[in-house]
């Protein structure tokens, strides 16, 4: 035998087995594990016309003792890319009840300057009014301060202004307001039905001043009269103006939201999105806004939305990110 004819023999006799001896079976192959069922992939929301992004400048200043100035707000959003600015009056230099003087003037021209030259609108100064009051002197002097309101969003150059209905002030203490999730009782021996016709009094008195001068009340759904879908409707249906509608804050429904936001995304001429980065100071909404943009888009809005950032994380670093989901949502990637 051949010396390479030996060795083949002798791999064969090593591979194969002897007499009685029992070969195991090949193991019977491992059935794929089912496929998980495909996510389902929702298309961006379509808006006819291109929706612009805007801070509030609220997002830096929750109300503090020291005030965050609005002049750095604009730079900051500049730097951030967006193409507008929405004032809160309060976090203004100004005392929110004096009238406004030339000095106020003049400071309302020194930030419409500076948002001109960081390429800014103005789109909004967010006020607070309550026309809820058994009192009609009361009820006049929250006119008076909306019509003065009206004249600083004028110098501002803004072309809204934000408003409130207002509400009984039964709960005296915010914090405590917001744990009843913003409901409290009506003043004794009066009713709902009052307060909503003080309110629609008051504001057709504002309104006629708006429509003077060019800017739009956007009356927001917030606590009091507007909380819900038809206590705010109920306030705007009186008047078919083009110049006033809903102010559509997304965190300020806090049961089943997107019904009731549907409900007033028809009237909506403003937006302000809430987030909560660091958790709310009140509470937190896991707010999906893929969701809220369709139902805007549905509705036929175009605008502006204007970042409403709420939570307790440094504004430096939560702004970015807040912004980030809105330009995801809103097409603006």
């Amino acid at each position: 035998m051949k010396r390479r004819e030996f060795l083949l023999a002798a791999v064969a006799a090593a591979v194969t087995p002897g007499k009685g001896a029992t070969v195991p079976k090949a193991a019977a192959p491992a059935k794929p594990a089912p496929a998980a069922p495909p996510v389902p992939v929702i298309p961006p929301a379509h808006f006819k016309k291109r929706i612009k992004l805007a801070v509030s400048t609220y997002s830096y200043w929750h109300f503090e003792e020291k005030k965050f100035p609005v002049e750095t707000v604009i730079e900051r959003a500049a730097e951030l890319g967006v193409e507008g600015i929405d004032i809160l009056h309060r976090q203004m230099d100004l005392k929110e009840t004096a009238p406004l003087d030339a000095a106020g003037r003049a400071y309302c021209r020194k930030l419409k300057r500076l948002a001109f030259r960081n390429g800014l609108a103005v789109v909004c100064l967010s006020t607070h009014q309550n026309f809820v009051s058994p009192n009609p002197k009361a009820r006049q002097a929250a006119v008076n301060h909306t019509l003065k309101c009206l004249e600083i969003a004028d110098a501002l150059g803004a072309g809204s202004l934000r408003i409130n209905a207002g509400r009984w002030n039964t709960i005296t203490d915010f914090d405590e307001f917001m744990k009843k999730r913003g409901i409290e009782p009506s003043l004794a021996g009066h009713t709902e039905d009052e307060a909503y016709d003080w309110s629609i009094d008051c504001l057709g008195k504002c309104l006629a001043r708006a429509e003077d001068l060019g800017i739009v009340l956007a009356l927001e759904n917030h606590w009091g009269l507007s909380r819900s879908p038809e206590g705010l409707n109920r306030l705007l249906k009186p008047f078919d103006s083009p110049f006033i509608g809903a102010l559509m804050d997304t965190g300020n429904f806090l049961e089943d939201p997107y019904d009731e936001l549907k409900a007033i995304a028809p009237r909506t001429v403003f937006v302000q999105a809430k987030t909560y980065f660091g958790g709310g100071l009140w509470y937190t909404l896991d707010l999906d806004y893929p969701a809220i943009a369709h139902i805007l888009a549905d509705a036929g809005y175009s605008g502006y939305v204007s970042l409403e950032m709420e939570g307790k994380e440094p504004a430096d670093t939560a702004v970015p990110k807040s912004l980030a989901i809105l330009r995801k949502a809103f097409g603006r990637v």
